[in-house]
């Protein structure tokens, strides 16, 4: 058993863990990070699905970085270290069952046009929104990614409510609940045009029904119009040896198959952490990336969290579904090709009937599918000829209770098992082959991922969980992960939470530790 010493210690290498430990590095603090797993990244990962054939089996697309402070921050350090992105001009589209389609580009003008060509006027309203969202963006990020409590918010929002006045700053936060149902029924008559935005609620753990799923739609429509849906060029794996890189440059190191059993706590402080193996690491300042589960009843357990914990819920689980293809894809509804995150979908009707399905904790009988096609932006992640198909099920039960299509025989215990796990793929691809042609000739390999395999690969997923737990209101923005949470501060001095279970939430920001790297002085 050794000890070693550190500045500051990092429980997990997602992306805020990694984020963080670069910044903190590229200061001058001695930064040692801690996986559990053998392989760094978290959600970042990738593997070879077929010989010369790479995917990224959880995560894939990074818009939320490249439009995030984090990225701002380290983006010469990850193009230094050979960190690329790359994207198509069509970010995402919809395909209904019946082979009607429409695209979302980058371009502002032909997205209008789209519109209108569905539903006269759509495209209009469309500008509409986007420019009162476009209006509104400065507040409404400072408040998404920014630290509720720091004097930089509370001075935005005086300086909002001095230019708005108090109640037109009310109102404005007041819209900002509307729920995706509530801004497509107002907005937009044509059914592709409400189709298109539907399953985006999803990828913010939300459903259509939710109250701010709207804005989240209006969100990742800003978004993608002036980012496009980035991967990283060779793999996502590629983004974590680029950060893990800046932390070695620094003099910091990034340790695997190394497991934090607790944080070793006197008077109060952090004052390191303890290995599994009996290995510790002194250090005056700790960050978890972990679930609060994992930290306040393993890692620093606090009894009066208790409450807290038994409250906490977790959201649907995800499914993943990935292919190798032989030549390229064709889909029966030309002009698909380039979409990077094509949804299957039969509409706004249809993603809320599979969601609710999946919340009551049945398989849905027509899944809401993204289909991502990875290799229309970075064709290096096959060999010429071969094409890989990424697909995410966003709304998949973390414990079954039956089949809504009743098909599919369930395990009494409810536990996903690789019977049940195929069954539904099959499901899946069922749906998948009825648009593209020739689809089973040209597939050369699947690999299904269910819930209970990715928390497999990651132990924060709980039940597949991708997002850290429920995105509700009640455990979102100040109150995550609880009511009473201040900033990612513990109750523990030197002791901090970061990760999807904290402010702002899930997705490839790196936001929270962004945060926490600026409260710390990177």
């Amino acid at each position: 058993m050794a000890e070693t010493t550190a500045d500051v210690a990092i429980i997990g290498s997602g992306i805020n863990a990694l984020a963080a430990g670069a910044m903190l590095a590229r200061s001058g603090k001695r930064v040692a990070v801690f996986e559990r797993e053998d392989v760094a990244g978290g959600c970042m990962r990738s593997e070879e699905l077929a010989e010369g054939v790479t995917h990224d089996p959880l995560a894939t697309t990074f818009v939320l970085w490249v439009t995030g402070a984090a990225h701002g921050a380290l983006a010469e350090d990850l193009a230094k270290h050979g960190v690329e992105f790359c994207a198509t001009d069509t970010p995402t589209g919809v395909l209904l069952p019946d082979g009607r389609a429409m695209t979302y580009t980058t371009d502002r003008a032909t997205n209008v046009a789209a519109f209108d060509a569905d539903h006269a006027g759509d495209g209009t309203q469309l500008a509409a929104d986007l420019d009162a969202f476009g209006a509104d963006a400065g507040l409404l990020f400072g408040l998404m990614g920014g630290d509720p409590w720091s004097k930089s918010t509370t001075k935005m929002l005086a300086g909002e409510a001095w230019r708005r006045k108090p109640r037109g700053l009310a109102a404005t936060l007041g819209g900002a609940l509307t729920s995706m149902r509530g801004w497509l029924e107002t907005s937009f008559q044509g059914e592709l045009s409400r189709a298109i935005w539907a399953p985006w609620c999803l990828h913010a753990g939300l459903g259509p029904e939710a109250a701010f799923s709207g804005q989240m739609g209006q969100v990742i429509g800003f978004a993608l119009e002036a980012a496009a849906a980035p991967v990283v060029k060779g793999g996502a794996a590629n983004m974590v040896r680029g950060l893990v890189a800046i932390i070695e440059e620094h003099g910091g190191t990034v340790r695997t198959g190394a497991e934090v059993a607790e944080v070793m706590i006197s008077a109060g402080r952090a004052k390191g952490v303890r290995l599994s193996d009996g290995d510790t690491v002194l250090a005056g300042t700790v960050l978890a990336s972990t679930t609060p589960n994992a930290l306040y009843g393993t890692l620093a357990p606090q009894p009066d969290r208790k409450d807290d914990l038994r409250k906490y819920r977790y959201g649907k689980g995800n499914f993943q579904l990935h292919y190798v293809l032989d030549g390229d894809v064709t889909w029966n509804t030309p002009g698909l090709e380039k979409v990077q995150l094509l949804h299957l979908t039969p509409g706004l009707d249809g993603v809320s009937k599979a969601g609710n399905e999946a919340e009551r904790g049945m398989l849905p009988e027509v899944p809401t599918i993204c289909v991502g096609q990875p290799c229309a932006a970075d064709p290096t992640r096959a060999p010429e000829g071969k094409t890989v198909l990424w697909l995410q099920m966003p709304e998949a039960p973390r414990h079954v209770k039956g089949d809504a299509a009743g098909q599919i025989d369930v395990p009494a215990d409810g536990q996903w098992t690789e019977t049940l796990r195929e069954a539904y793929a099959d499901r899946i691809e069922a749906i998948l082959a009825s648009h593209i042609d020739g689809f089973r000739d040209k597939a050369l390999k699947r690999r299904a991922i269910s819930p209970a395999d990715l928390e497999g690969y990651n132990a924060n997923l709980v039940g597949g969980d991708p997002y850290g737990g429920a995105c509700t209101l009640d455990q979102f923005f100040l109150f995550r992960p609880f009511t009473d949470t201040k900033r990612h501060d513990t109750g523990i001095k030197g002791l901090y939470h970061i990760g999807a279970s904290t402010h702002p939430g899930p997705g490839l920001s790196g936001g929270s530790g962004f945060l926490v790297a600026k409260e710390l002085g990177a």
